[in-house]
């Protein structure tokens, strides 16, 4: 079984902790590691039996899969934000595998379209469909840059000290452009009346939930921006994020800890001052406390209900509603990515152009077909993966679904949900997978294993509310929620993660980073300079190589263990 992190043990606690920080998402990492890099002792807390949230991998019958990362964007690029980033909370020590030039190939109805890598080379692969909206299509790419070049000044407000955030988040209208505050699909219409065009251009719509007519514009443009230029691979599996950020936290005297759900943040006075565990009734204390578990589940499930009443935590929650639910199969197959002909491409499959009508017929009727079928093929991607998995192949396949079909069993025992429960998984899996054959047929009769996630698995293991993947939805309403800030009304206590800025790996990461500035109030610059100033170690085949990281990945010896601090194999050492 694939874990990261050290397993709780009260004995394993120091005494004293700077901040606290309840949940091990790329958010929470990321917060921790920044601090980490600025002197800080960070605990961080993690109910899983691994760290990493939806950037871990579970191993099962001899075959890994990433439970939320499928690809990346920007980080091939050594001068990006996001590359940036990661390279100072790993220490450099994240390697990347390019995908296919070709790496999303979307199937609307019965026609096929490729999102090639690359501003021009995107842009002419679109013009090629529809030659007569390439002016559109040269604008589409604009706006998306613009966005781009802007979307620092729309979250700079959570850098801020909470008023002053606040106010920010209010004035920001001002002086950002209007499509910022507008839905995707009124200002693509601005662009264009070819509704397959559009159709096709938001066609990463599950990156983030929502489609056109719903989702802001601001969270769309993120996304394609985000991937235009390619996209790419952690080599070694999603794994690697948090195997290489951890000792990042361990080198200043931090800890990560699995097993270690929190019952309730402790407020005395106004402030928040350590938290419970569920086990045992622990209690660890700190001066900061960040919480990483997602908005909704923090303020009702963590903040005594009478505190988050004092503090009017739970009345402004009516103004946001969960994201997006989905299914997941994980899929193993007999025979290496390469002899099975996998692809690096992503396939999106949708029942025709019309996201919106897809979504509200599927939404009206069991019977109407599902709006989104999302396939990831990992072991394709990831260069390192036959040397760990030799002969063995894996896919990911994610669909939207609605969490209502699952409401039957809710509060039910994960793995104890009953026949009919199983039932419904079975005829759910086979549907996924007939879908696979028909765009993968080399495939058929090679199935080694599978097994179905649903909304009900995501909220048993995640906290996430009805199975949500995404946070809260992004929509423009959710944009105008000012009182969405890094820095609670609770003293001592501050958010992270995708509900403080936006979806997906980058997102998070991003909310980290701010979050980290807040809480270090007019230090906070610090966290910039850190960024800025780093470099790459000068050594021997230096991390960012291709080289470096399959001898990272090299089997070999563990050093000598610490007890029960260390787990059986050194986190360093990736079975992976």
């Amino acid at each position: 079984m694939k874990r990261t992190g050290t397993r709780f043990r009260p004995r394993l606690a120091h005494d004293h902790y700077d901040a606290i920080v309840i949940g091990s998402g790329i958010s929470g990492l990321t917060t921790a590691a920044l601090l980490a890099k600025l002197g800080k002792r960070v605990c961080v807390l993690e109910q899983h039996y691994t760290a990493g949230g939806y950037t871990h991998s579970y191993e099962r019958e001899g075959y890994e899969w990433d439970v939320g990362v499928h690809y990346i964007g920007e980080v091939h690029k050594p001068w990006s934000m996001i590359r940036r980033v990661f390279d100072v909370i790993s220490d450099g020590n994240l390697d990347w595998a390019p995908m296919d030039a070709h790496y999303d190939r979307i199937i609307l109805g019965d026609k096929t379209y490729d999102y090639v890598a690359g501003r021009e080379a995107f842009k002419a692969e679109i013009k090629r469909h529809f030659p007569e909206e390439a002016a559109a299509i040269d604008r589409y790419v604009d706006l998306l840059s613009e966005v781009s070049a802007k979307v620092p000044r729309f979250f700079a407000g959570q850098a801020l000290p909470r008023s002053l955030g606040v106010l920010y988040s209010k004035l920001r209208r001002y002086w950002l452009p209007d499509y910022f505050f507008k839905p995707t699909l009124e200002v693509l219409e601005g662009l264009t009346d070819n509704r397959e065009l559009i159709g096709l251009l938001t066609a990463q719509w599950g990156d983030y939930g929502l489609p056109p007519a719903q989702a802001a514009f601001v969270m769309h443009a993120m996304v394609a921006k985000h991937y235009i230029t390619g996209g790419n691979y952690p080599v070694g599996g999603a794994i690697r994020i948090a195997e290489t950020i951890i000792p990042v936290i361990e080198a200043a005297g931090g800890q990560v800890f699995t097993y270690a759900g929190v019952d309730k943040i402790i407020v005395e006075n106004g402030r928040a001052v350590g938290v419970r565990l569920q086990k045992d009734g622990v209690e660890l204390r700190a001066p900061q406390i960040v919480s990483c578990a997602g908005l909704i589940p923090t303020y009702t499930r963590l903040i005594p209900t009478d505190v988050a009443a004092q503090h009017n935590l739970l009345a402004p929650l009516q103004q946001v509603e969960p994201s997006a639910a989905t299914l997941c199969l994980y899929a193993g197959f007999k025979g290496s990515a390469a002899e099975l002909g996998l692809p690096k491409t992503n396939y999106w499959v949708y029942p025709s152009f019309d996201h919106d009508a897809n979504i509200s017929a599927f939404k009206n009727s069991a019977d109407a077909p599902m709006p989104l079928i999302y396939m990831s093929f990992p072991s394709a991607k990831d260069p390192s993966w036959d040397a760990r998995y030799p002969n063995k192949a894996t896919v990911e396949i994610v669909a939207a679904t609605l969490p209502a079909r699952f409401a039957q069993w809710q509060g039910s025992t994960w793995g104890k949900r009953g026949a009919d429960y199983e039932a419904l998984k079975a005829e759910l899996t086979e549907h996924l997978l007939e879908t696979l054959y028909q765009h993968q047929p080399q495939l058929r009769g090679q199935l080694d294993f599978c097994e179905l996630a649903t909304p009900l698995s995501t909220e048993w293991f995640q906290w996430n509310v009805q199975g949500e993947i995404y946070g809260i939805d992004h929509t423009v309403k959710r944009f105008d929620q000012h009182w969405i800030h890094s820095q609670t009304p609770i003293k001592g206590l501050y958010l992270t993660g995708a509900d403080t800025v936006t979806a997906g790996v980058g997102g998070a990461l991003m909310a980290g980073v701010l979050t980290a500035s807040r809480m270090l109030g007019w230090r906070g610059y610090r966290v910039g300079r850190l960024l800025k100033n780093w470099s790459a170690p000068s050594v021997q085949n230096a991390p960012g190589t291709l080289t470096s990281a399959h001898q990272r990945l090299t089997p070999r010896s563990p050093p000598p263990q610490r007890g029960e601090a260390r787990l059986a194999n050194n986190r360093r050492q990736s079975a992976k």
